[in-house]
């Protein structure tokens, strides 16, 4: 079988390609030959051209067709029409902001996302609340215009190697730096689900074996666990053999954790994966809490440039004389707050019986 992949330097292409190559396709793959990774057998024909310009794409694939296409890189409008009579089947790669919200919360009454989101949540169907959701759900409408049998995904923040917004060097940075603390929103309760990139491509390479299931039809796709960001930073300062406080205070306070939330509240990013198990049978290659660990590792051993564009498109400052004087303060705070005293003291309902509870005699 001939297959294109559209990128295939990126954080799941490597996955992708080798899975592909796994099943005896003959694999090309089109991108720009700036980023080249080891992982991408000899063998596989490399196109170079901008995945961004439809008429380079054009001009590049010219008298050329395939039997499959997995368009993961690029401008998916204009690439899923130039290849409309030049494959047979089409697998594109969207994103979560598509759904009405995912960017900016406060669209809904009430604010946040529900938990979890299914495929047929509300959409960024205006595009005053959310441009970025906004094009990325026209794209999929776009896609299937002009391959009604395609198949889509929708990816969430994707971690692992090669990855250009590496969330986890926030923390892996800090612990390199021997930070004796680390901020965190609310106690990093915060649930925001994510992809490690072996998990995702197998994801993609489920669709690939089961053509008939997958036709026409969109995934949510990520990790089977969504885990709360103080369990990310527990995993990776543990995998790194680092402790540390967690001092956790208001979100409104904790701007160095910014980048580690990714959005402008503390709201929760859960996605239904029902459909994607169901029909396509996934299931963690790799479990969340050992993918970033393998993360946090391979971080240490690949750290990005202090300032370079992985720091950069973070945003994150790595101001830790700010970081100081902002935890200082707090617990000044803190030591200050009067000691509230209640007549009753309140508990956690009669229901409760975990650690603490009143002991009951009955029949229990």
């Amino acid at each position: 079988m001939k297959t294109l992949v559209i990128g295939g330097t990126g954080p799941t292409g490597h996955f992708i390609v080798n899975g592909l190559v796994a099943r005896d396709h003959a694999v090309s793959i089109l991108h720009t030959g700036r980023h080249e990774v080891a992982e991408i057998p000899t063998h596989v024909e490399h196109i170079h051209t901008d995945p961004f310009d439809g008429a380079a794409v054009a001009a590049a694939l010219a008298g050329r067709t395939f039997d499959l296409t997995i368009a993961t890189y690029g401008r998916l409008r204009s690439t899923c029409e130039v290849m409309k009579d030049k494959t047979e089947r089409f697998i594109s790669i969207g994103g979560v902001p598509a759904y009405r919200g995912y960017s900016n919360p406060g669209v809904l009454m009430p604010a946040g996302l529900p938990v979890p989101i299914a495929e047929d949540w509300a959409k960024s169907t205006d595009r005053s609340e959310d441009e970025k959701g906004y094009r990325v759900f026209r794209s999929e409408g776009v896609v299937f215009e002009h391959h009604p049998t395609a198949t889509h995904f929708r990816y969430p923040l994707v971690y692992g190697p090669y990855q250009l917004v590496p969330r986890e060097w926030c923390i892996v940075r800090r612990v390199r730096d021997v930070r004796p603390y680390i901020v965190l929103p609310d106690g990093g309760l915060t649930l925001h689900h994510c992809g490690y990139a072996e998990n995702i491509a197998h994801a993609v390479l489920l669709a690939v074996d089961k053509p008939d299931v997958a036709a026409g039809r969109v995934y949510n796709c990520a990790d089977a666990d969504a885990l709360t960001l103080r369990q990310v930073v527990d995993i990776v300062a543990d995998a790194l053999g680092h402790r540390w406080e967690v001092v956790s205070m208001p979100y409104e306070l904790a701007a160095c954790a910014r980048p580690l939330v990714a959005q402008p509240t503390n709201t929760h990013r859960v996605f239904d994966l029902s459909k994607l198990k169901t029909e396509l049978g996934y299931a963690d290659v790799v479990p969340a809490p050992d993918a970033f660990a393998r993360t946090a590792r391979w971080l240490i051993e690949h750290p990005p440039r202090p300032g370079g564009p992985e720091e950069r498109n973070l945003q994150d400052p790595f101001d830790y004389a700010a970081e100081d004087r902002l935890v200082a303060a707090w617990k000044r705070a803190l030591t200050a707050f009067p000691n509230v005293s209640y007549a009753v003291e309140p508990g956690y309902t009669s229901a409760y019986s975990g650690p603490g509870a009143p002991t009951r005699k009955g029949s229990w």
